[in-house]
């Protein structure tokens, strides 16, 4: 070690290599040659102008300022963000505080030399695997080359050293740093959006929970509303009845007139309440998925309809080989209920004609249901599919006005859409799609 109190010269930087254990090569050209060759020097931006993030931090370890010099000029054309230090002391206190992608260190200097600096540095966690190049003057042979890579170099380079060599080395550490530090964002990256995940994962799982305790109250809250409204509802009934059995004759016209509409509305307001809990029941229900043939089930529909009406001449086209994949049991409702309106809605039609085909619109399968009967004004088609909204009195087309409600709630739990175009006293086409089942 050279004594603290004595100048040391500064050691010449341009000559030769000495190779790690196993062969690394030494430099070709002459010691000679090289020092005579002038440093090489690269137009390049000043590293601050450069974004912080896109610089890596190389820390040059040397008591010779003039060589820290000769360092810093030698990597200026890296653009990377050059630390110096001129004792091991220094370089230690360095560490403390940043993170370097290589350090360049001198291994012949006063107090504490590079090999007792290597090891300290390789004592801490946070620099053990940190890329250590030694540099020095003092030594031709291998020996100190050999202690140099014993306590962690990557490379034992002999002042004077070649820039561009020194350039290269250094660019290489450079880079597997920026590529490590981009890894680390990446992972980074990768956790914060598995905790994401994780915490929407758990954020729905407790909608869902909610909302399964929501639906089951609902539900038990339905069935308690329907029961205490039934009673008074079957007591009105039977009240009304008594009335027109026990005093058929003392009854007027008038009398037996309100007796009358006293049991209807009682009988529809008993007709809502079980509309209402079947269009909960559809929206709750479990979707099937499996294979559905709409043609089949069309036609069945339509004899039904057939033999509760025989009186009726309805003209019926039904595409053959419409198959599905959707619940059955649900896409027989939502054509019953369509298939009925087109029934009903026809029934003043002296040619009645009711439809059931399906059409490609932009790639996807769309079906229909399509009649001549009474039809319906555009303008209010928005309130076609809510619940208990009509377009036609009661007197001319009977209903609670549920049915195309459920239609929808059936399509849209299958990943569907549905929509209607119509013009009045010409006939209906109610179209729907089908798509991925919601939950």
């Amino acid at each position: 070690m050279a004594d603290r109190g004595t100048a040391r010269p500064a050691d010449g930087l341009t000559a030769e290599v000495v190779g790690a254990p196993g062969g690394l090569a030494e430099a070709s050209d002459s010691a000679e040659s090289r020092s005579a060759a002038p440093p090489v020097r690269r137009s390049a931006p000043d590293p601050s102008d450069l974004p912080t993030a896109d610089r890596v931090k190389i820390l040059l370890v040397d008591d010779q300022p003039a060589n820290l010099l000769a360092l810093e000029a030698m990597l200026q054309g890296l653009d990377q963000t050059l630390i110096k230090a001129e004792s091991g002391r220094e370089a230690l206190k360095s560490l403390l505080t940043h993170d370097f992608a290589v350090i360049l260190l001198d291994v012949k200097m006063p107090d504490m030399d590079g090999f007792e600096t290597a090891a300290l540095i390789r004592e801490r966690d946070k620099s053990r695997d940190t890329p250590i190049i030694f540099l020095t003057a003092a030594d031709k042979t291998h020996t100190e080359a050999v202690r140099g890579y014993a306590v962690g170099a990557v490379d034992y380079l002999v002042k004077p050293v070649v820039p561009e060599f020194v350039r290269s080395k250094v660019s290489v550490f450079v880079e597997l740093a920026k590529r490590n530090e981009q890894l680390r964002r990446q992972a980074d990256r990768l956790r914060e959006s598995e905790q994401a995940a994780r915490e929407l994962a758990e954020t729905r799982a407790e909608l869902v929970r909610d909302l399964e305790h929501k639906n089951r109250e609902l539900e038990s809250f339905s069935y308690a509303v329907s029961h205490d409204l039934r009673a008074p509802l079957r007591r009105i009934e039977a009240f009304g009845r008594a009335l027109r059995e026990s005093q058929d004759g003392r009854l007027d016209g008038d009398g037996s007139r309100f007796v009358e509409r006293i049991q209807e509305a009682s009988r529809q307001m008993s007709q809502l309440i079980d509309d209402v809990l079947y269009l909960s029941k559809v929206s709750r229900a479990e979707v099937r998925q499996q294979e559905v043939d709409l043609s089949g089930l069309v036609e069945s529909i339509l004899d039904r309809l057939r033999e509760g009406d025989p009186g009726r001449t309805v003209e019926t086209r039904v595409r053959p080989g419409v198959m599905v994949v959707g619940d059955g049991r649900l896409l027989r409702i939502a054509l019953t209920n369509l298939l009925e309106n087109a029934w009903k809605f026809t029934a003043r039609q002296p040619a009645a004609r009711i439809e059931f085909g399906m059409m490609t619109a932009t790639g996807e399968p769309t079906y229909f249901v399509r009649d001549n009967g009474a039809g319906f004004d555009m303008s209010y088609v928005d309130r076609l599919f809510g619940p208990f909204q009509r377009l036609h009195l009661a007197s001319e087309f009977p209903g609670s006005g549920i049915g195309l409600a459920t239609v929808q709630r059936i399509i849209h739990r299958l990943g569907g859409r549905v929509w209607a175009e119509g013009v009045v006293a010409q006939g209906a086409t109610f179209s729907f799609t089908l798509g991925r089942p919601r939950a």
